[in-house]
């Protein structure tokens, strides 16, 4: 059962996205190569070389970031530790390119660049601290027990796990 489907829209697109750019760096790569040309002095078999890799490296990353938000959808949980540093930093990709975009390709680009970003930034807030819906937050795997037999949250009158602190007292 699908609750939220934008975290499957997302590794759909970033999927879409790494096989798009690793595609248009390859073919860049193919033209340079074919074009026999130098630029500035360097080596044309470089140039098309190192447009060819960093192309399969950035459709990677890429795809490495859809398989976060895939995992993300499977489980209906926040993504953690390395996976929301992948989409952390696929957001500010996303942002870095859609303000080169502007200038450099058109609007058009940086609409979808902007989509994307609000996407990715949705699947991070969407899912942060929250529980799955048939899930209550406060639930443990073990009845609410804390390793210790003790409710979870250390209070064993089984108050609630926040406390508020004490009421200052004057002397």
């Amino acid at each position: 059962m699908v609750r939220r489907p934008v975290a499957w829209v997302v590794a759909v697109v970033l999927l879409v996205e790494a096989l798009g750019i690793a595609g248009l760096n390859w073919f860049l790569g193919v033209v340079v190569d074919r074009q026999d040309m130098s630029l500035a002095g360097l080596d044309p078999d470089v140039m098309s070389v190192s447009s060819k890799i960093g192309g399969l490296v950035f459709g990677a990353y890429f795809a490495l970031c859809a398989l976060v938000a895939l995992l993300v959808a499977v489980r209906d949980r926040a993504p953690a530790g390395l996976g929301r540093i992948l989409l952390i930093s696929a957001a500010v990709v996303h942002g870095l390119l859609g303000a080169f975009t502007w200038g450099l390709v058109g609007w058009t680009a940086f609409v979808f660049m902007i989509a994307v970003l609000g996407l990715i930034v949705l699947v991070l807030m969407t899912y942060d601290g929250q529980a799955a819906p048939d899930r209550p937050a406060d639930a443990a795997p073990d009845g609410g027990k804390g390793g210790d037999g003790s409710p979870v949250g250390g209070s064993p009158a089984g108050g609630s796990p926040v406390t508020p602190p004490p009421a200052p007292t004057t002397p």
